[in-house]
């Protein structure tokens, strides 16, 4: 909330990524950004360049949009990245909203949640 109430909506997502990042580290939790996952298929394992844009404590997932609007394709692409990391949680948030509450989606284990 802090980063979209001091930056508002309309700048791109790396923006509220890096901020964001900075604002979770300096309240003193392990955030990793970018973080690789491989996939396996077919019992191969692959590196195809699939990154969670920030990983919270090893466990939760956060997917930073600034977008018109959340399109089912984002809460699925969300839902993937949490079925092939291995993680329970994730958080889609929507930085170009007017108010930040309208732009948080969260999943868990597949079940989105309004």
């Amino acid at each position: 909330m802090v980063v979209h109430s001091n930056l508002g909506p309309g700048l791109l997502e790396n923006v509220y990524r890096t901020c964001l990042t900075h604002i979770l580290r300096r309240n003193g939790l392990h955030v990793l950004t970018e973080h690789p996952v491989s996939i396996s298929f077919d019992g191969i394992r692959f590196d195809v360049g699939l990154r969670l844009d920030i990983l919270v404590e090893e466990c939760v997932v956060v997917e930073v949009k600034a977008v018109q609007r959340i399109l089912p394709v984002h809460s699925a692409q969300l839902l993937s990245y949490l079925r092939l990391s291995e993680k329970k949680v994730g958080l889609l948030l929507n930085f170009h909203v007017r108010q930040l509450r309208h732009g948080i989606q969260r999943i868990v284990n597949g079940l989105e949640e309004p």
